[in-house]
């Protein structure tokens, strides 16, 4: 098994990726189930992964994408999006998965399903949207650390158009809204921030220790 922090020093944000080079089908499942797999607040899920491998869709969205040409480059874009519409019934559809995956009884679930409901139809539409956003960064986090065990190249976008990208990509009918892109593939022979050193706090200014 590889060493962790060794594959997270090996990683960047990609800046050039060989278009040649492309993810096997084993590789996107593996980002594909991490992406539904990661931990999210009250475990509702408000997120939707796009995967976009489609060169001359590519090649459009680089515009929306403040000329990144990554966008173009890359074995696939991921564009993570959140809900609409977090309301009463996306709640009450959470908690039928809980029933019929763990069999629990509604005696128990109505209480929680019925006070997040109201929780919910108490918050303000920018809210739910601000809590939604922050499910997104947690599944991009995840994802970034996923790619760099599985030696995948990556760069976190958040530099897009999102209105753009939910008109090219019809987000709009499916209820979603565009937050964060990431280019995924492997990274060019001559990046040469391939070769670049991190730059980061020393471990005593980015860490307190409380015992």
């Amino acid at each position: 098994m590889s060493n962790p922090i060794e594959q997270l020093e090996w990683r960047y944000a990609v800046k050039k990726f060989d278009s040649e080079k492309l993810l096997s089908d084993e590789k996107m499942n593996i980002l594909k189930k991490a992406f539904n797999l990661t931990a999210t607040s009250y475990g509702l899920q408000p997120i939707t992964l796009v995967v976009i491998q489609n060169k001359e869709l590519q090649k459009k969205l680089v515009s929306h994408s403040f000329d990144q040409l990554q966008v173009s480059q890359a074995s696939h874009i991921l564009v993570i999006c959140i809900q609409n519409d977090v309301n009463g019934d996306y709640i009450a559809s959470y908690f039928d998965k809980v029933k019929k995956v763990r069999g629990t009884s509604d005696d128990i679930l109505n209480p929680f399903r019925e006070s997040m409901i109201e929780n919910f139809s108490n918050k303000e539409i920018q809210e739910i949207k601000d809590w939604s956003k922050n499910q997104a960064y947690l599944a991009m986090g995840n994802l970034l650390t996923i790619c760099a065990i599985e030696e995948i190249d990556s760069c976190p976008m958040e530099g897009f158009e999102p209105d753009a990208y939910d008109q090219l990509l019809d987000l709009n009918s499916k209820g979603l809204t565009s937050v964060l892109v990431m280019p995924v593939g492997y990274r060019a022979d001559d990046d040469v921030f391939s070769t670049f050193k991190k730059v980061r706090k020393d471990m005593d200014e980015s860490i307190i220790e409380i015992q």
